[in-house]
């Protein structure tokens, strides 16, 4: 989402109370809390599969809103988060090469917990998983000879981005600004998509690592843009799952508050992304393809 799309503060969190207690008091202080809200998008993609996806909606209600190929989003308010998060989620799982393969992508207004797919040609989906629960922390499963071997590149990093790691901390400190539901509950993990003028395209939250990638993934897709030159920052560790996703979209660069996985950074290696890691202040861990990365680029105002 962009600024002009942040949600009211309420989306995305839940009220309760709560009991705060202290080792060797005996006090039981009732306090209350808010806490990210967890729900379920079930998302059909008639003759593939049903998926139910643990995540946060941020965005509200959206009603009754489709989406196809030939006249884009039938609405007047952007792109829904739920469908945004649908359609990153079909691609990055590889059902779809570009949003020409969505025949009709909709939500009905009795049921926004629930994205309907239509695929123009369902019988050439790649499908690696059917009619599943996928939590909010799931990934890929398998040995890691079946995974390693699995296609994930569909478009090629294009070499075209370069940015500096100052440029690093400006973009974390936009992706920090927007997301209000972490601010207020600790809860959720965040994503932002940036172009070549490193100038930050989307950003999206959810309790979800991956759903918060996929979301601004599936904004840029049904935006009717490609990925040249892009790079996404992430505020989670990179699992493979993580890299497969940024490397399926063709980003260049992929970067995280925290640590990457071996397989992640063998996967980026391979498909000639550029990884970094433990991306904080003034440093960075640069893993694999460091000529991204420059000495001085200053991010644009």
């Amino acid at each position: 989402m962009t600024d002009a799309d942040l949600p009211p503060d309420n989306f995305g969190i839940a009220a309760l109370s709560a009991e705060r207690m202290t080792a060797g008091n005996a006090r039981r202080d009732v306090v209350e809390c808010q806490v990210v809200q967890e729900d379920v998008l079930t998302i059909e993609v008639e003759k593939v599969g049903s998926y139910a996806l643990m995540w946060t909606p941020t965005g509200g209600d959206p009603g009754a809103v489709a989406f196809t190929a030939e006249d884009g989003i039938l609405a007047d308010a952007g792109v829904p988060e739920a469908l945004a998060l649908a359609a990153g989620f079909i691609f990055t799982e590889g059902m779809i090469a570009s949003v020409a393969d969505i025949a009709v992508m909709s939500i009905c207004a009795e049921r926004p917990d629930v994205v309907r797919v239509q695929l123009r040609r369902p019988e050439k989906a790649v499908v690696e998983r059917r009619n599943i629960v996928v939590n909010s922390s799931c990934g890929v499963c398998g040995g890691r000879e079946q995974i390693m071997s699995r296609p994930v590149c569909a478009t090629s990093a294009r070499g075209e981005l370069r940015l500096s790691v100052a440029d690093f901390a400006t973009i974390r400190a936009v992706l920090q600004s927007r997301q209000r539901v972490f601010a207020r509950t600790g809860g959720t993990h965040g994503a932002a998509l940036f172009g070549p003028d490193r100038r930050i395209i989307a950003t999206a939250e959810d309790i979800g690592r991956h759903n918060a990638l996929d979301k601004v993934i599936g904004y840029r897709l049904l935006s009717g843009l490609d990925f040249a030159a892009c790079g996404a920052f992430i505020s989670s560790r990179i699992s493979y799952e993580m890299a497969a996703k940024a490397v399926r979209a063709g980003l260049d660069v992929l970067a995280a508050i925290s640590a990457p996985s071996s397989l992640a950074i063998d996967l980026a290696r391979q498909h000639g992304l550029t990884l970094c890691g433990f991306v904080r202040g003034e440093t960075a861990t640069v893993y694999t393809h460091p000529q991204r990365i420059a000495a001085q680029i200053s991010t644009p105002n």
